[in-house]
């Protein structure tokens, strides 16, 4: 039912793509982040929650419709339906069923849940594409309440000892979840532009996050033992330097590697991603009932090979244009 071309993953009986990495008539969008969610095609459909985001990045005008997790539409026979992904707010699993063969586009996921994106479901399919980004055994990743309490307590300690604390995250997703977890007692908070943006999108659909946009007015003397975040773009920078004294952190998966926070340039390294580790991937895969799996971007050709090896499952390598969205880090 689904075609792997050099547009993306397409479904010729709908005519639509999943997240086509060009330019196409009909594209199905899994969530907003730039490696999936792409200018210039000429209609889009996602989860209604990501639609305040796709006019953000893409422009107000574009042709977008959004509809409900679980509601089903159909396209020339074709039943298509939205399932909750865990990513980020409004990340979708695509389902599409055509005569009985059911077919799963995973997107970005993850199981661990987050605190405010709608936590995965599994969708029982035949054929199940997935992403495998920490698709390694090293990837084992602590529960995410452990570590908005770490955040917690390190703001809280550096705010003692003089310094404004720097969060590095995802502008779209992490950083809403981290300002989700913040014990906002410990001090005040401020924001980069890009994610206030983002932030101030989804405060206009109802959801409701602390933080104030640090602006070119903003006296940044008067800013002291405040929690800072802000994307992996802002890293040395001089718009990070105006807040010193400061000590630095990044929320990343990859922080779980030795020397990753070394590389990265920063004080403290927090294990936290919107990502599924080795544990999870392997719990989703097997909770789909699917016998055919598709492994895109990651490390597809070590995760296909353990799907074939250890659970005896039809694992191919998928090679697609899916890549991290710029300037930020998983």
């Amino acid at each position: 039912m689904l075609e792997f071309t050099e547009k993306g993953i397409y479904c010729p009986r709908a005519d639509v793509y999943i997240d086509p990495w060009k330019p196409v008539k009909n594209a199905l969008i899994t969530h907003g982040h730039s490696d999936h969610a792409r200018f210039g095609n000429g209609h889009y459909l996602c989860h209604q929650d990501t639609l305040t985001i796709l006019r953000l990045r893409l422009g107000p005008d574009i042709s977008v419709q959004g509809i409900a997790y679980n509601q089903t539409i159909s396209k020339n026979g074709v039943k298509i339906s939205l399932h909750p992904a865990g990513h980020i707010i409004g990340s979708a699993q695509v389902r599409l069923e055509y005569k009985g063969e059911i077919w799963v586009v995973s997107g970005d996921y993850k199981l661990i849940p987050d605190g405010l994106s709608v936590p995965f479901e599994p969708v029982k399919c035949h054929h199940f594409i997935t992403e495998s980004t920490f698709g390694l055994p090293i990837y084992n990743f602590p529960a995410t309440q452990k570590v908005y309490a770490s955040i917690n307590g390190w703001w809280k300690q550096n705010a003692a000892e003089g310094f404004n604390s720097v969060i590095i995250a995802y502008a779209l997703g992490k950083s809403q979840s981290i300002l989700h977890q913040l014990d906002q007692s410990i001090g005040a908070i401020f924001l980069h532009g890009a994610v206030a943006n983002v932030t101030n999108a989804f405060q206009a659909e109802g959801y409701n996050f602390p933080g104030t946009w640090v602006t070119p007015e903003t006296d940044r003397k008067t800013i002291k033992g405040a929690m800072i975040v802000a994307p992996s773009s802002a890293l040395s920078t001089p718009w990070i330097t105006k807040f010193s004294p400061s000590r630095k952190a990044v929320c990343s998966g990859w922080m779980q590697l030795r020397g990753a926070r070394r590389r990265a340039g920063v004080d403290r390294g927090f294990v936290l991603s919107d990502h599924c580790d080795w544990a999870q991937l392997n719990e989703a895969v097997l909770a789909t009932g699917a016998e055919n799996i598709y492994v895109t971007h990651g490390y597809q050709a070590t995760y296909a090979k353990w799907l074939r090896e250890r659970y005896g499952l039809n694992a191919t390598e998928i090679k697609t244009q899916f890549e991290p969205a710029t300037g930020d880090l998983e």
